[in-house]
């Protein structure tokens, strides 16, 4: 008896989606993506706001999309991500869609239930694409992986959240982890 086949999906199915549905596409398999929690939620919005504050008080022309915003890596593939959080300094990819190319910067914060997606799957996926700097935070291990685009693999160093941390990507921009996550309110705050 024949095994049963596996389906593959396309772009098309991807943006044919039910609205309620946040689905990532990579490599023909279409992956859900858990409501994220508090505490993860808590890191974007400090970690984007801070970004795009840098990046305004200096001028630069690049761009700050925290999720969800669709990014379609390879104009030939139909790989469709939604990164926790997307620096693109191209203008030129963007579309009413979102992005088509390899952002510039892409931040993920590892969900407790599916790790490996950001520790593999797409860890491999966008240094095929040409990713140049990718952070993977982990706020159950209070950990920072910070991926460098060199030749056509990564280089990776690993930070705590007692750390600064120097961007690949602008000039004199440090981020201070430890200043970060003190602003970030505990469950103890939470019931005062």
């Amino acid at each position: 008896m024949p095994l049963p086949k596996e389906q593959i999906y396309t772009e098309a199915d991807y943006w044919n989606l039910p609205e309620d549905i946040r689905a990532e596409l990579i490599n023909g398999q279409l992956y859900d993506m858990a409501a994220p929690s508090r505490i993860h939620q808590e890191i974007l919005i400090s970690l984007a706001t801070l970004i795009q504050n840098h990046i305004r008080s200096n001028h630069d022309s690049c761009r700050v999309y925290p999720a969800p915003f669709a990014v379609k890596l390879r104009e030939n593939k139909d790989d469709i991500v939604e990164p926790d959080i997307t620096i693109v300094c191209d203008r030129s990819k963007l579309t009413d869609r979102g992005y088509t190319g390899a952002p510039d910067w892409i931040i993920e914060i590892v969900s407790p239930s599916n790790p490996g997606h950001d520790y593999v799957r797409k860890l491999n996926l966008y240094a095929d694409a040409g990713v140049q700097e990718y952070w993977i935070i982990d706020p159950m291990e209070k950990n920072v992986l910070v991926y460098f685009l060199e030749k056509d693999r990564f280089k990776c160093v690993a930070y705590t959240f007692k750390d600064k941390i120097a961007v690949g990507i602008c000039d004199d921009f440090m981020i201070d982890f430890a200043e970060l996550i003190a602003e970030i309110p505990t469950e103890t705050d939470m019931r005062r």
